[in-house]
């Protein structure tokens, strides 16, 4: 699949804190959240769970100065390739797809990017 980074809340846990947790077990990284970007405006029935409903918060954060972080420009750019592998893809906003993302909601934010950070 090709999403945008994220998860789920736990329990107890704000939207931010999530997000910090989030990149912190699946990019090894602390991050600097810098403003809030969108929260879904209709209704997202979940793939997962029956007679649910999804909703997204996405935010705009600042990776630290010094990271390790392996960015490739080539989809599932593996080392291993196994059930849960993951791999992080640079892309410039001019090459962003709505259509290459897995989910509607970010199919919509990626539109939202496109038209709020415009690139010549």
């Amino acid at each position: 699949m090709t999403k945008l980074p994220g998860g789920g809340l736990e329990y107890g846990e704000g939207p931010v804190d999530c997000l910090k947790r989030e990149c912190r077990e699946e990019m090894g990284v602390e991050i600097t959240v810098t403003g809030h970007f969108y929260t879904t405006d209709f209704f997202q029935p979940t793939r997962f769970f029956k007679d649910t409903q999804l909703i997204s918060i996405y935010y705009l954060f600042q990776l630290p100065e010094h990271h390790n972080l392996k960015f490739s420009r080539k989809k599932f750019d593996f080392e291993n390739e196994r059930n849960g592998s993951q791999s992080f893809r640079w892309i410039a906003i001019r090459d962003l797809n709505p259509e290459e993302m897995t989910f509607p909601i970010d199919k919509k934010v990626v539109e939202l990017i496109k038209l709020n950070f415009p690139t010549p």
